[in-house]
């Protein structure tokens, strides 16, 4: 075999031998490669485990200040119909011992007058004016009930 030939098959055989070389440090890559890329089933479980607890911690969050708020709403409305109830009660004059009730705005309303019980005053001192009791008692629609007491001076009749 003549040598040029000779040279050129020693020089085909040494770029196929470099080129497989090549091909299989390729392959190892892409391998490499392929094994880092994306993620696996495990992994996605535990961040959708992690969101799944975040959402329902956000949730609970959420319904406990919509509790709150309407619970709040709810407490300012009976303070605001017990306020007009007892703007409107009747003058001292014709203030007696009794009950009456009545609705407004939806809420049930119950207005007790009772005698004024005490302790630490001698019934015998004479005094121009009677102590009474007033409960004012408010149901809201949904259920929740104010209750305010408070005193209420009448005139002594004939004094």
């Amino acid at each position: 075999m003549p040598r040029s030939v000779a040279s050129k098959i020693a020089a085909l055989c040494a770029h196929r031998a470099q080129f497989a070389h090549r091909a299989r440090l390729a392959r190892r890559l892409r391998a490499d490669h392929d094994e880092t890329q994306g993620f696996t089933l495990i992994e996605v479980l535990v961040a959708l485990a992690v969101v799944a607890v975040a959402l329902a911690a956000i949730g609970s969050l959420i319904a406990s200040t919509v509790r709150g708020a309407r619970s709040l709403d709810t407490n300012l409305m009976l303070v605001e119909t017990a306020r007009m109830v007892t703007t409107a009660l009747p003058d001292r004059s014709t203030f007696k011992p009794g009950n009456f009730s009545g609705e407004m705005a939806g809420h049930q309303w119950r207005v007790d007058v009772l005698p004024f019980n005490f302790t630490n005053v001698d019934p015998r001192v004479p005094t121009p004016w009677v102590p009474l009791t007033v409960l004012v008692r408010i149901r809201s629609p949904n259920g929740p009930v104010l209750q305010v007491s408070t005193v209420r001076l009448r005139r002594r009749e004939g004094g």
